[in-house]
């Protein structure tokens, strides 16, 4: 258990309240605000448990062998690091609407969370290779059940707008969507598709293990696919039935929630990633 010195300086390093610790924790306010004064001199361990989660949340061990593990133990909290890969190039961080992400010039890739301008790296060889093959599974799944089923499903890759919130202070762009719901707006999709897939990269590893993880699930994305090359592991996460992951392997076909397992994703055609 960390000392009061220590917890008291996380948070003044993450500038939050007590409100918002108490609001994250299920704390209740007075009780982090006595802990914080030091007028509560032997809180209960599962109390200051709680507020470690918050403080410490989702701080990846180096060198980990693949990030999800980290966040395969799933809570609602918001991530605390979430400035974390954030550009320091922008000196307005946390306060750019859609207007300023509309004015970068078309060959900066950004993604704008929060207000918060995040660049986005070019994707190696190996990652757009997996990428093609995943979309092309996908879309074939999509044609079979869009033979068979009123409600039709379109698949689309990166480069692809995500006004996840429908607000003016987020734009994701996710590796692959899967979109079955009417949407008519040419430029973006306007909301939350009903399946989202990244694939890792070193620059994106923390943001889609962890603060997208989060932003999806709150958006109502029902399913997130998080397919990471480095360990050849495939974690899907399912939110319309549970907030932890099913985990797989490049040697295993994924069954796709979404077709209630009757459309399933061969990972065994890109084992060999290496070849790439």
């Amino acid at each position: 258990m960390r000392t009061l010195e220590e917890l008291r300086a996380k948070k003044k390093e993450l500038g939050y309240t007590n409100a918002e610790i108490a609001d994250r924790s299920g704390v209740p306010v007075p009780t982090v605000a006595k802990i914080f004064s030091g007028a509560t001199r032997n809180p209960r361990r599962d109390t200051i448990d709680a507020i470690e989660k918050v403080l410490y949340a989702y701080v990846l061990k180096p060198g980990a062998p693949f990030a999800a593990e980290e966040a395969a133990v799933y809570t609602a909290s918001a991530d605390p690091n979430w400035k974390r890969g954030a550009s320091e190039r922008w000196p307005g961080q946390g306060g750019y609407t859609l207007e300023d992400y509309y004015a970068i010039p078309d060959d900066i890739r950004v993604e704008l969370i929060d207000g918060v301008f995040y660049d986005m790296a070019a994707p190696t060889r190996t990652h757009q290779a997996i990428l093609g093959q995943l979309f092309r599974e996908f879309a074939l799944c999509a044609d079979m059940h869009n033979r068979e089923c009123d409600v039709k499903c379109r698949v689309y890759f990166a480069p692809v707008d995500v006004r996840l919130f429908r607000d003016d202070r987020n734009m994701f762009e996710p590796d692959l969507v899967v979109l079955c719901h009417e949407d008519n707006n040419e430029r973006m999709i306007d909301g939350a598709p009903e399946l989202v897939l990244e694939v890792l990269s070193p620059s994106t590893r923390q943001r889609d293990c962890l603060l997208k993880l989060n932003k999806y699930m709150e958006a109502g994305v029902h399913e997130y696919w998080i397919v990471d090359p480095e360990s050849r592991k495939v974690l899907v996460y399912d939110f319309t039935k549970d907030v932890l992951p099913e985990i797989y392997s490049f040697s295993d076909i994924v069954p796709i929630g979404l077709s209630g397992g009757e459309c399933r994703i061969d990972f065994r055609s890109i084992v060999d990633v290496k070849r790439f």
